[in-house]
This record gives structure tokens, C-alpha cells and sequence, in this order.
């Protein structure tokens, strides 16, 4: 059987116990809740492709970016709190990537356009703040601070209202960067 269809698919494995030991539970989509297949989940292994994953069930909480790679104690690595829950699979994206960033929520104040990676809004466009935003194309990483650091959030196409809302209250976004297909 040919494997060629199965690398344009992600897949991800999750272990119980530090050092890829204890049960296991192999995910290759998205994934709401994890306990009832793992009580814990303290290491994972990602076979192929890309994926999020967030300290709380339902996409909630801290999120994590994950590429093709080993990850033995994330927890520590990470400075993760808590243990994985819940995952999302990037899917894979070639083509135009554009999206729209506000000032204020609901799409109001400063507005700027973005098609490549912006390591400071403030420098670049002199927004001090960002609290909606409207991706139109790709899927993109936006970053707590300037130059890809700090706590991150997935976006995928469409439209957002109200970080805050969203469960963001008081934090804000300071750089953003494409989710380039070099993960698969």
C-alpha cells in the first residue's frame, strides 16, 4: 500500500507519561476532549503535519504549536501548566495569505492589511493594540509580543468579532505569522 496519500495528513500521538511511556492515543484531526481517551498526557510525538493544542477541552486555554517532531516532557519545555486536552490539525495551505487587522473590536478603528508575517504592529504600523481581526486567506499564528514570542492563538479563515470575547481579556496581540506549509 502507498503511504504518498498519508503525508498530506497529519498525525500526532499522545502519551500518558513523560518519555513517550504509558497509553497512548493516536489523533490525526481535530480532537475536542481527550480525556476519555487519556486521563494525562504528559508527551507527544508528531509523525506529520502541524498542530495546536490547548491546555483546556473545547480549543480553550493556552494554545501550543506543534510541528513534525519529538516533544519527550512539553510540560517543562513549554511552560505548560497543565496537560493537553484538547488538538486541532492545521490542514495543509498552499496558496495567497490575507488577513485584516483592528484596532478595537468589531472590526472598528485603525485597520491594516496583511499578506506576509509582521514581527511588530507597532513598529510597522504604529497600532498599539489589536482586538478583531478578518482572515480572509491562510492560517496564521498571532503572538502575545513582538517578534513571534509569548502566548499564541490559531487562526483559521474567518472573521473575529472580539478577542476578548473569545476568552483573550486583557491580552494583547503583537505580531503575527503564516502557517507555511513546511511542516508537512
Amino acid at each position: 500500500m502507498s503511504n504518498t496519500g498519508m503525508s498530506m495528513r497529519g498525525k500526532i500521538i499522545f502519551y500518558e507519561d513523560r518519555n513517550f511511556m504509558g497509553r497512548s492515543y493516536e489523533c490525526m484531526n481535530d480532537c475536542s476532549d481527550m480525556t476519555s481517551y487519556l486521563s494525562r498526557c504528559h508527551s507527544c510525538r508528531v509523525e506529520s503535519g502541524c498542530f495546536m493544542v490547548y491546555d483546556r477541552a473545547n480549543y480553550m486555554g493556552n494554545q501550543y504549536f506543534m510541528r513534525r517532531g519529538e516533544y519527550s516532557d512539553y510540560m517543562s519545555m513549554m511552560g505548560m501548566r497543565d496537560c493537553i486536552r484538547s488538538c486541532r490539525m492545521i490542514p495543509m495551505y498552499r496558496g495567497s495569505y490575507r488577513m485584516r487587522i483592528y484596532e478595537r473590536e468589531n472590526f472598528g478603528g485603525m485597520m491594516h492589511e496583511l499578506m506576509d508575517d509582521c514581527d511588530n504592529i507597532m513598529d510597522r504600523y504604529r497600532m498599539n493594540d489589536c482586538m478583531s481581526c478578518h482572515v480572509m486567506d491562510g492560517h496564521w499564528l498571532m503572538y502575545e509580543q513582538p517578534h513571534y514570542r509569548g502566548r499564541m492563538m490559531y487562526m483559521r479563515p474567518g472573521e473575529y468579532r472580539s478577542f476578548r470575547d473569545m476568552g483573550y481579556s486583557g491580552m494583547r496581540w503583537m505580531s503575527m505569522r503564516r502557517i507555511m506549509d513546511s511542516c508537512y
